[in-house]
């Protein structure tokens, strides 16, 4: 370094004494060139490196350069500079996002902090694998997600402390919290008085979905001190859309004398849940027998038919119950009590019957929907017992559904040819539900040989995309080696065929990156770089079309482990050039 230091030094002490003056001074350019007598201007020792670190140091006159030689630097590249976490139900946590940090310099990059700052820093949570360094040529992955505790807007930044150039790193952070808001209209139902075991004409709830977000059906039953007079059947499903809505169909059937109250209660991700709809009817009438006959039992099923909502194939429904009444004066002998008919295995029972029911006693059976393929499914509780009409039925039905015309576009990417170590624009690939339920996706990444150089960013897609929607996820790639790289995008959800995947490819192409420190002169405004495959004989015309307006250069049309020289000369506002500077000299 020292022998370095000393024939700077006599050089620039030569060109002081041939390029003192400045430009127009009415020497010519030739008179101008460098003609230091010293030893030969030393070479770094780092000139194998991929990429060439030119330092120009500039006289009073911007006539010549100057080469410095530079110490081993950490280099930090971001595979994204912002993150969009897309929209997420409020008081829910989103799919996590990732950035790629890598160490492109040559010597070890320190990590003192990596952390959440800004206004909504706490609305977002990392983790990472980066420790407190990355090695030269290494890289590391920070995860992000996104926990919106309101609605609207939020934003923070992922900030890194590091040994970099300009000492940080800072990757913007913004995602919208949004949240349903449910509406039941009307908020209660009044059924005209009826013959005990009789059942009412059904009336409508209306739900709709006034919110910002998907409405999430968890749990709909009818509850309340006489739950079993009154059933309930529904469109609703699983999910309702912001600015949709589904029907609950409420019919009454009285178990006993008198007033009979119930509620409909809808448990979901809406503010105030669970909302009611109160329920009450009167029922008219006693059970019992023609004076002189036997004790006999007499059994009433309330509702005598079920409908489950439309169910993902493999998943499980909510409960729904079936009330049975020993309205006679004699027990009730059950001998059998099974799910029987085409479809029995897509639905289950349990039940508290055991094997007898008390006269006017009551016992309740509660049934599930698992269906195992898509389309119509039915069966039938069948229940033998000791009362007439035996064996009394219970008619089930529910469709299983699958969300049908899930799809990619394109299904592959091509980002052809990018320089080493620098960031290809996004493309886009946009997800599409043609089905006629939600689809609920579980995972979101990127696989394969060569996963780390391709980036997923900007994705709108959130953990369900609603029916007829559609969503979309950038890409960007940032080859960390020369020849072809490839991955893939996958996506889990619930619709056949999962995962659904998409293919990158991409060439990574060898290149070197020129950089040098700016003219303090006030006449330069730009600089041209002059490559050739000899020392010495560098090419008369320069690489860029135009003065570079900066101090660094890409130098992307190269073949891989050839030798190659460069000079820098700078360019007065005339259009004149200073002399050369020293050469440099890699392979890429």
């Amino acid at each position: 370094m020292n022998k370095m230091l000393l024939a700077y030094k006599k050089v620039r002490s030569n060109l002081h004494d041939l390029c003192s003056p400045q430009f127009g001074s009415g020497r010519s350019m030739e008179a101008c060139r460098m003609q230091a007598k010293g030893p030969p201007q030393a070479r770094p020792k780092e000139a194998i490196l991929l990429s060439a670190i030119i330092a120009l140091a500039f006289l009073s006159a911007p006539c010549t350069v100057g080469f410095s030689a530079t110490s081993p630097t950490p280099v930090a590249s971001l595979t994204n500079t912002s993150l969009s976490l897309g929209y997420v139900t409020v008081g829910t946590t989103s799919l996590a996002h990732t950035v790629t940090l890598k160490n492109i310099g040559n010597a070890t990059l320190s990590i003192t902090k990596l952390a959440i700052t800004g206004t909504n820093a706490s609305n977002f949570a990392q983790s990472n694998n980066c420790g407190s360094s990355v090695a030269a040529g290494a890289s590391c992955t920070i995860s992000v997600t996104f926990t919106p505790p309101a609605t609207g807007t939020r934003s923070a930044a992922l900030s890194i402390t590091d040994n970099a150039p300009g000492g940080s790193q800072t990757v913007s952070l913004t995602g919208v919290g949004i949240v349903p808001a449910i509406y039941l209209s009307p908020s209660s139902l009044s059924f005209a008085s009826r013959l005990l075991g009789t059942t009412s004409a059904a009336q409508a709830i209306s739900v709709r979905n006034t919110g910002s977000g998907i409405l999430l059906i968890i749990r709909l039953a009818i509850t309340g001190a006489n739950a079993g007079d009154f059933a309930q059947t529904n469109n609703c499903g699983s999910s309702v859309a912001p600015g949709g809505n589904c029907t609950v169909s409420v019919t009454f059937t009285p178990q006993a004398d008198g007033s009979r109250r119930a509620s409909l209660s809808i448990t979901d991700n809406g503010i105030g849940t669970p909302q009611t709809v109160g329920l009450s009817g009167t029922g008219t009438g006693s059970p019992g027998t023609t004076p002189g006959t036997a004790a006999s039992p007499a059994v009433i099923l309330s509702p005598t038919s079920l409908t489950f909502a439309s169910q993902s194939v493999g998943t499980t429904s909510a409960a729904q119950t079936v009330t049975l009444s020993n309205t006679g004066t004699a027990a009730l002998s059950i001998t059998s009590l099974a799910i029987t008919g085409a479809n029995a295995s897509d639905f289950a029972q349990t039940n508290t019957c055991g094997s007898s029911v008390a006269a006017s006693g009551k016992c309740t059976i509660s049934l599930t929907f698992t269906p195992t393929a898509s389309g119509s499914r039915a069966a039938s509780v069948s229940i033998t017992d000791s009362a007439s009409r035996s064996p009394q039925t219970v008619v089930l039905s529910g469709t299983g559904t699958s969300p049908a015309g899930v799809s990619l576009s394109p299904t592959s990417l091509s980002f052809g040819s990018q320089p080493i170590a620098t960031t290809s624009a996004a493309q886009t690939i946009t997800l599409s539900n043609g089905g006629s339920t939600a689809l609920n996706i579980t995972g979101l990444a990127i696989t394969g040989a060569n996963a780390s150089d391709f980036a997923e960013i900007a994705d709108t897609c959130g953990s369900s995309l609603a029916a007829g929607g559609t969503c979309t996820i950038g890409v960007t790639f940032t080859p960390s080696a020369s020849g072809q790289r490839t991955a893939t995008l996958s996506i889990t959800d619930n619709a056949s065929g999962s995962p659904q995947a998409a293919s990158f490819t991409g060439t990574g192409s060898p290149d070197v990156i020129l950089s040098w420190g700016a003219s303090p002169s006030s006449e330069v405004v730009g600089y041209n770089v002059y490559r050739g495959t000899t020392s010495g004989r560098e090419s008369s015309t320069a690489l860029n079309s135009a003065p570079i307006n900066g101090t660094t250069y890409v130098d992307s049309n190269v073949t891989a482990g050839r030798m190659y020289y460069y000079v820098v000369k700078s360019v007065a506002s005339g259009g004149e050039l200073s002399a050369p500077s020293n050469e440099t000299e890699a392979t890429p």
